[in-house]
């Protein structure tokens, strides 16, 4: 196997993970984001105002993007395993 093809699986496996977690981080960033507004309008600083609602909507992206999410990652993990064999030759 050579070093252009272990950066190019290495590159596939950095892709694909920030692919994975970029609904989950948008979310939180969104709900961050509003709820920072939200607190800085009324001058609320409690700190679970920001903490709760941001866990809720990251559990229903999750929740909501999973099949993708394992679906994606089951046709990384494919071309991974096809691809091994075909390197080692």
């Amino acid at each position: 196997m050579s070093t252009d093809e272990v950066v190019q699986m290495g590159r596939e496996m950095l892709y694909v993970a920030l692919l994975l977690s970029l609904p989950t981080v948008l979310i939180s960033l969104l709900v961050g984001l509003t709820i920072s507004v939200f607190q800085t309008v009324t001058s609320i600083q409690e700190q679970t105002l920001t903490f709760a609602p941001r866990i809720v909507a990251v559990a229903i992206v999750i929740a909501l993007t999973l099949p993708w999410m394992l679906n994606e990652l089951v046709t990384y993990t494919e071309r991974l395993l096809l691809y091994i064999p075909r390197a080692m030759q």
